[in-house]
């Protein structure tokens, strides 16, 4: 638990510095869209991998005690990565970038998901984007679907002979799509009521594709360019995460 309140107590921090730079903007599945049993369902669907992290997060740091900082830090990015809206008008959220790709590769899916959810609450109770109700289903379509596609194509890649920089750059670019297209299906799910359930999934997955394209290709080179730093200058730490994440 005393790395749990050290990534809060990190988020926090920069919480402080962003609000008192940036406007506010909604984005996220916004407070009060989806039905309550949409959003219990989606809090019991994160639920699990959120518990399965934390305790990855325990047992890892008492044999790697520098995992502690590392693991607040690489939650700060995704908090920061995360804060960055472009409004979709005609799917009631908007698009940014989520850096879950490059979180998963290098702390592991499951402490990525933790971190997301962390950054998601916070974002949530201080700066109005999401919402406290849809908080599970952000923590699934970002936290747990963005995390395992790019840490899953992450391996992938490097199984199939994929230099790193390439397969950093396909789980930063998967991830994020992974992220905007279980998005589709949460609202769609919720929203679609009598009509077509394909019909509203295309044309939410549509409203998207003008700003999540671009955005997924950019957070790849991100991706890619944030890992090849790392693995240029601290490669140890990589071989330190190795123990329990993809790198």
């Amino acid at each position: 638990m005393i790395n749990f309140f050290g990534i809060v107590g990190t988020l926090m921090a920069v919480i402080v510095l962003w609000a008192a730079v940036e406007p506010v903007h909604a984005m996220h599945i916004a407070e009060g869209i989806l039905p309550m049993g949409w959003a219990v369902l989606w809090f019991l669907a994160s639920l699990p991998l959120i518990v399965v992290g934390l305790r990855n997060l325990r047992i890892r740091s008492e044999k790697e005690p520098h995992l502690k900082a590392l693991v607040g830090l690489v939650g700060a990015g995704v908090f920061i990565i995360s804060c960055m809206p472009i409004p979709v008008p005609t799917a009631g959220t908007c698009s940014h970038p989520c850096g879950t790709g490059i979180a998963a590769i290098l702390i592991g899916p499951t402490l990525s998901v933790v971190v997301s959810s962390v950054a998601l609450t916070l974002q949530a109770l201080f700066l109005a984007h999401g919402g406290l109700t849809t908080l599970g289903a952000n923590t699934f379509s970002m936290g747990v679907a963005g995390s395992f596609a790019g840490y899953g194509i992450f391996v992938l890649a490097r199984r199939l002979g994929a230099s790193w920089v390439i397969s950093a750059f396909l789980a930063g670019l998967i991830s994020d799509w992974a992220t905007y297209g279980v998005t589709a299906f949460i609202l769609t799910g919720a929203l679609h009521f009598e009509g077509s359930f394909w019909k509203m999934f295309v044309t939410i997955c549509l409203a998207f594709t003008p700003t999540q394209i671009p955005l997924g290709i950019l957070e790849g080179f991100v991706s890619a360019g944030a890992y090849s730093f790392i693995h240029s200058r601290r490669p140890e730490f990589l071989q330190m995460l190795a123990k329990g994440g993809a790198a």
